[in-house]
């Protein structure tokens, strides 16, 4: 009888944001994107998500995000720059030897790259989407950055009851059906301090990559003035709730934003 191969769980953080992930090179892991499966295994090592690297013709890996509840079909920042640590964790290198690795995710391809490196802890550099879905609505601003967001500033964002006020603006009808990601934003002279309630989760998180890229791309949108700007890039920098400093970059324009760059912590974690 040949021998099953089954798929180890590792636990990565990228700046708070804990996922679940897999190595689905070797593995059928149809049982691993059940939904029942998604949310045992969410609930059980207290994650805002799980991912699977898989192959992908053409590129370095594919990832699969999937929310605590089970949906999916989103990109996930502070995932995109874990499985990116994973990927090199796993002695997986893009052809040419360099640490610049292509993959694809639910919104397209992407772009990282590994800043440095050391024992379970990585900084990656994520490409993200051009954004072109950018709107004032609801005192704020909506922004689809691979995942749907809402951003509103407020004077003291330590206030907000994110609680109580996330769930409503996330079921507005507005954002009707699929609903919207919504972020809190408060500047500050050290910087955008960014709080996230996220669809899918239900819940406010301690980190959410798309929101702080939204964050950023919105507070250009507001009038509110970058870290620096140079040659036409500008660059914000971010907090969020755990403390963890990121940068978001990128080239504003009439038809929205391009070259749009996350970077950040991905850092392994234990799964007890």
């Amino acid at each position: 009888m040949s021998e099953v191969y089954v798929p180890q769980l590792f636990k990565f953080s990228g700046a708070g944001n804990d996922f679940v992930v897999l190595d689905g090179r070797k593995a059928d892991m149809s049982a691993f994107r059940e939904t029942s499966a998604i949310v045992r295994l969410c609930r059980e090592y207290r994650t805002d998500g799980l991912m699977i690297l898989s192959e992908a013709p053409g590129m370095d890996f594919s990832m699969e995000f999937y929310n605590p509840d089970g949906s999916g079909g989103m990109m996930c920042g502070n995932g995109g720059r874990c499985i990116t640590a994973f990927a090199a964790m796993q002695g997986i290198l893009p052809a040419d030897g360099s640490r610049h690795y292509r993959f694809l995710a639910p919104d397209g391809e992407h772009e990282s790259w590994i800043l440095s490196e050391e024992p379970g802890l990585w900084t990656v550099r994520l490409k993200m989407i051009d954004v072109t879905e950018v709107r004032p609505s609801r005192g704020g601003w909506f922004l689809n950055t691979g995942t749907r967001h809402l951003v509103q500033f407020v004077p003291d964002v330590a206030q907000v009851d994110v609680a109580a006020k996330g769930p409503v603006l996330r079921h507005d009808p507005e954002y009707a059906p699929e609903g919207t990601n919504v972020n809190f934003v408060e500047t500050a002279p050290d910087g955008l301090h960014v709080r996230t309630f996220e669809k899918g989760v239900e819940g406010e998180t301690l980190a959410c990559g798309t929101g702080l890229t939204a964050s950023a791309l919105a507070a250009w949108k507001a009038g509110i003035p970058p870290l620096d700007k140079k040659d036409g890039t500008v660059r914000y920098r971010l907090q969020c709730r755990r403390g963890d400093w990121l940068q978001v970059e990128f080239t504003p324009g009439d038809a929205g934003f391009t070259g749009v760059y996350l970077t950040g912590p991905a850092e392994r974690c234990s799964l007890d």
